[in-house]
């Protein structure tokens, strides 16, 4: 009787959800929404227009519409399909708010490393390219100008609701210079910048960067305000400031490095200035936010001692580099920033 009052299609929904995921993934790989744009196509048009085999033409297109990432119009071989307002914004490679570079990465690599998840759970090691002796995704991407422009884009892009959130959320009111670190493309220091006139900011990263940081500070006429510096925080020391911001930096990296990084921060600061640092951070319980714990599972993939924590884990780690004061501020989704102040 009890078997009877039991569902499996929770366990069914998640056993499947990468059917789901790959069939989006394949679409952004394949530049549907891009080649669609905004037009209304048959699915023999858009099946030709991508090379497909007809066999598979309803079953991909409806599925993307039943998951919501097409519209249509109509039914059968007269229905049309468009994009949604969504993936019209963020899909196509023509919007200037396109995000596909980061589903275009998790098709080609990830899809395929987490594959091996149960290995690197075995055995503690990534199992990313670097599992082969190659250059893990970061030395790869930073050893090429354009793969480090298109690269950078797509992280940035996911960014922007967190940074904007942030802008609107803490009190910078009190401060009048910013470091972000790991400062990419600068879109921090722009976000920022344009709701806090009275800020200034220096973009702290790789000589690399710097460049591409300078060429959108300049799209954005924030010269005078916005300043990239190029340099190794792990070799220099961070641009003192009053706040120093990291946005998904310290997950990057293993225990002792985020302390190093945490440290550093300390040290750039003035009495009473502040570290914010924007990630998946993970609920004290470590029962709620799933997209966290999975991130984490992600970096073991892709790095295998890089993790995401916990508030607590940063308060902690903050607490013995020096910081006296905490809070945290919910951003967009699963994000939010963990602030610490500086006695």
């Amino acid at each position: 009787m009890g078997n009877q009052q039991l569902d499996p299609s929770h366990i069914m929904q998640t056993a499947t959800a990468f059917w789901s995921s790959k069939v989006l993934l394949t679409a952004v790989g394949l530049e549907l929404f891009t080649i669609l744009g905004e037009q209304k196509l048959s699915a023999a048009q858009l099946g030709k227009a991508l090379n497909l085999h007809p066999r598979g033409w309803y079953d991909f297109f409806d599925a993307l519409v039943a998951l919501k990432f097409l519209d249509r119009e109509g039914d059968g071989p007269e229905g049309r399909y468009k994009n949604t307002v969504e993936t019209a914004a963020f899909l196509n490679k023509r919007s200037p708010s396109y995000i596909g570079g980061l589903p275009e990465m998790l098709n080609a690599r990830l899809f395929g490393f987490w594959n091996d998840l149960a290995t690197a759970l075995k055995t503690g090691e990534a199992q990313s390219e670097t599992k082969r002796g190659g250059k893990s995704i970061f030395e790869e991407v930073y050893a090429d100008a354009a793969a480090l422009g298109q690269f950078l884009d797509a992280m940035s892009g996911l960014q922007a609701a967190n940074f904007q959130m942030l802008a609107e959320k803490f009190d910078f009111s009190r401060y009048r210079t910013v470091t972000d670190a790991g400062g990419a493309l600068a879109l921090l220091s722009r976000l920022v910048a344009a709701r806090h006139a009275h800020l200034s900011f220096t973009s702290f990263d790789l000589p690399t960067v710097r460049p591409l940081a300078e060429r959108r500070i300049r799209e954005a006429g924030m010269e005078g305000r916005i300043t990239a510096v190029g340099g190794d925080f792990f070799r220099d020391q961070l641009p003192k400031a009053d706040v120093v911001t990291m946005g998904n930096l310290l997950h990057d990296w293993n225990l002792e490095k985020k302390k190093i990084l945490i440290a550093k921060a300390y040290a750039a600061l003035p009495s009473g200035g502040a570290l914010i640092a924007i990630e998946n951070v993970i609920d004290d319980a470590r029962r709620e936010n799933a997209f966290g714990l999975l991130m984490s599972l992600n970096m073991l993939i892709e790095l295998g001692d890089a993790f995401d924590y916990t508030g607590a884990d940063f308060r902690a780690w903050c607490t013995e580099a020096g910081f006296v004061r905490f809070e945290n501020i919910p951003l967009a989704g699963s994000s939010s920033a963990a602030v610490a102040y500086r006695r």
